[in-house]
Parts: structure tokens; C-alpha cells; sequence
């Protein structure tokens, strides 16, 4: 079974770029079911045809899906959400906050992915490709299960004294709940999601992108995320690329000539990876037919279900008090590298290669001491926060 994911900021086609994979997919043999995460769902648009909460059939091999996240929450979160909406008006707080405050941030996120997990498990779908929210909010659904599981066994790692003291007591409370056993199945719910997003033959996360320079900053922010936590990276889909010999008129053959510049960006800052291009259409793109002719344009002879890059994008290990960021460049020439680090951004020069880095917060607030390129590999050393506002780093040379 494979689930794909696509990411990417609010507006740059996310949706359509999923839908049409799916009816590739379909197209190609595989069961497939193409699901919406986003809470302002717009998949039943693109693909012209009432959507609900559970599978709806659209051809022999296709189905599609707006998840409920509120029917989802009350599913996985109902018993506990009572016990401390219960506890919370104990302590005076207004019964319509407490109701509020007694979901988890992220819990929507949490259960969201856990529900894609059990259509995944159930075996009538070879394929689930999944139209995420935009860029930020994925980002956090996607590290929720770490977290969440961190802050479950925060709770689990009681003293065995103290646990089985507390039981009676939230039972008393409100006898029909166990909330220590409901916490428990669910946080194993979300261990076993996190092994199934971050295993390569499975999951794979695909970024989509339009040749503006916001929109590829941002899509190269969560390219560091995701490659911080784990989650396999398989390709980058460059939309609404307008044809540069279909271009009329002097206003659009300048914004043609400027998105070509940073269609090479593009290509620039997310290499290795795979990049597929889909032109800016001149109408509407709506219903399976639409989305096949799309498909095809985008994928070619690729079949997009198959894993397309196998590899990590980067690396961040600690050694020591440093942290080492790899990035692998395995078609840069070696030369001299040149680095200047300002705020979380980090820009490093080899020879005529040049490329502006986004950095996670952990690296963001270290002293970039020294980067060197061996074997195709640029290795890149962050040292102790000083705790003073951080210089830009001096150029360092090829070990």
C-alpha cells in the first residue's frame, strides 16, 4: 500500500496536482482513493462530484473523501475530552471554554492522519493520495504524532503507585471513563502512525510549487522540516509554468521570462529530487476528465504511485556539543565553499553553485563555524549558541 502526500502553500494547486495523480493512478490499475485533509475542502470542485465523510466511488478504481475532523475528534478524543472539560468546569472555568481547552492543540491533526492510516490498513485501497492543508498547518500535522506521543508518555511514565492511585479517582470522577487506558490505546494509535509515515516504501511527500520566489522559500522551509523528522521527500511538482513560445503581448512575456529565472531556482534548491512540470492552463480544470488530461502532461510514462527518489534531501546529527546539517550535491562540482549565515537563513557558494538554505530553529541560534563538500556532500558545522546576536560566518575551504 502507498499513501502519498502533497504539500505546499494555500493556493499553488495542491489540490488539483492530488486529484489528477489519483486518476492517474486509477487510470494505471491501482485502487485509489484521494482524500482531503484541509478543513476548507475543495477537492469535490476539482473533481466536479459530492464528496462525504466516508469513500464515495467516482469510477471502477477511484473514490474520494472530505474527512469530518469533528466526527474524527469525538471518535479517538470523546472520553477524554469529557474527563477534563469535567475537571476544568470543577475549577470554575465557563462550560463553553472548557469544552475548548480540553482538545489537545494539534488533535485534529492527530486524528485526521490517524483515520487516513485506517483506510490505508484496510486493504481495499492500493494507493491514498492525500490533499493537504497548506504548507504550515501540514507541517505541524505532520509532527504532531511526536509529539503528541511525547506529551502521552509524560503521562504513562507515572510511578506505578501513583497510576494505580489514579484511576479510582478519575473513575469516581466520572465512572464510565478510563481515561488512562483510553490515552494509552490512543497514543499506541499514534506510535504506529508515526513508523507508517516516515517509512519510505510507503509514504512519500511531494512538494508543489509555482515558479514565484515566496512560494519556493516556503516550500523549501518544509522540505527541512520534514527531512528534521523523517518523513520521505520523493519529488517536487512545478506548477502553472507558462509557456514561454505561447506568450503574447509584452506584459506576459515578462512575467514568462521571470518565472523562468526561478523555474531554475527551483531546480537549483531541490535537487535530487525528481521535479515535474504542469503548464498554466487558460481555463478552469474541473471533473475526472480534466483531471486525467493533467495527469497525463504531468507524469508522462512515470507512473506516480511508484517511489520516485530513495535517498535523504539532508541530514541534521548532533556530535558532541555540534550539530552537522548533510546535504547531499551530488552533481556540484567541488571548488572552494563559501558561507554567510543571517538569522535562519544560510547561503553557501561552491564555485558557480549558490544556494540560499532555510535553517530549523535548533541551527538558527548556532554559530555556523565551518562547511566543507567531500564525495558529492556538503557538510556544514553549527557550534554552542554564544547567546550574542550571531555574525555572519567567514568563508571556509575544502577539507
Amino acid at each position: 500500500m502507498r499513501l502519498i502526500l502533497y504539500l505546499g502553500k494555500g493556493g499553488v494547486g495542491k489540490t488539483t496536482t492530488a486529484a489528477a495523480t489519483a486518476v492517474r493512478a486509477a487510470e494505471l490499475g491501482y485502487r485509489t482513493l484521494v482524500v482531503s485533509t484541509d478543513v476548507a475542502h475543495s477537492l469535490a470542485d476539482a473533481l466536479d462530484a459530492p464528496l462525504g465523510s466516508s469513500p464515495t466511488p467516482l469510477t471502477d478504481r477511484l473514490w474520494g473523501q472530505e474527512i469530518n475532523v469533528l466526527d474524527e475528534v469525538r471518535e479517538h478524543w470523546g472520553e477524554l475530552r469529557s474527563y477534563l472539560s469535567t475537571l476544568l468546569r470543577r475549577r470554575g472555568v465557563d462550560e463553553v471554554a472548557a469544552e475548548e481547552l480540553a482538545i489537545i492543540p494539534g488533535m485534529e491533526e492527530v486524528v485526521s492522519l490517524l483515520h487516513i492510516r485506517r483506510q490505508a490498513k484496510t486493504g481495499e485501497f492500493d494507493v491514498v493520495v492525500v490533499d493537504a492543508a497548506p504548507t504550515g498547518e501540514t507541517v505541524r500535522l505532520l509532527t504532531m504524532p511526536e509529539t503528541f506521543t511525547w506529551y502521552a508518555a509524560r503521562v504513562m511514565d507515572w510511578e506505578p503507585q501513583t497510576l494505580k492511585a489514579a484511576r479510582p479517582l478519575v473513575k469516581q470522577l466520572i465512572p464510565a471513563t478510563d481515561m488512562f487506558a483510553t490515552l494509552e490505546r490512543l497514543s499506541k494509535g499514534v506510535e504506529a502512525l508515526r513508523e507508517t509515515l516516515i517509512d519510505p516504501e510507503i509514504s512519500s511527500y511531494r512538494l508543489v510549487i509555482n515558479p514565484e520566489r515566496m512560494v519556493i522559500k516556503e516550500a523549501q522551509r518544509a522540505a527541512t522540516y520534514l527531512a528534521l523528522f523523517g518523513y520521505p521527500v520523493d519529488g517536487v511538482v512545478l506548477n502553472r509554468v507558462l509557456p514561454v513560445d505561447q506568450a503574447e503581448g509584452a506584459f506576459m512575456q515578462e512575467l514568462a521570462r521571470i518565472q523562468q529565472g526561478y523555474r531554475q531556482m527551483a531546480y537549483d534548491i531541490f535537487q535530487p529530487l525528481p521535479i515535474w512540470e504542469s503548464p498554466h492552463y487558460a481555463r478552469d480544470l474541473a471533473g475526472v476528465d480534466d483531471l486525467s488530461m493533467v495527469g497525463r502532461a504531468l507524469f508522462g510514462e512515470t507512473d506516480p504511485v511508484k517511489v520516485q527518489f530513495r535517498g535523504k534531501t539532508q541530514e541534521i546529527v548532533r556530535e558532541g556539543e555540534e550539530y552537522v546539517m548533510r546535504l547531499p550535491l551530488p552533481h556540484v562540482e567541488i571548488g572552494k565553499v563559501a558561507m554567510t549565515k543571517r538569522g535562519d537563513e544560510l547561503f553557501i557558494e561552491i564555485g558557480n553553485f549558490r544556494r540560499d538554505m532555510i535553517l530549523p530553529m535548533t541551527l538558527a541560534e548556532r554559530p555556523a563555524r565551518r562547511a566543507v563538500f567531500r564525495n558529492g556532500v556538503l557538510e556544514v558545522r553549527f557550534g554552542v549558541p554564544e547567546g550574542l546576536p550571531l555574525e555572519p560566518a567567514a568563508s571556509a575551504n575544502e577539507a
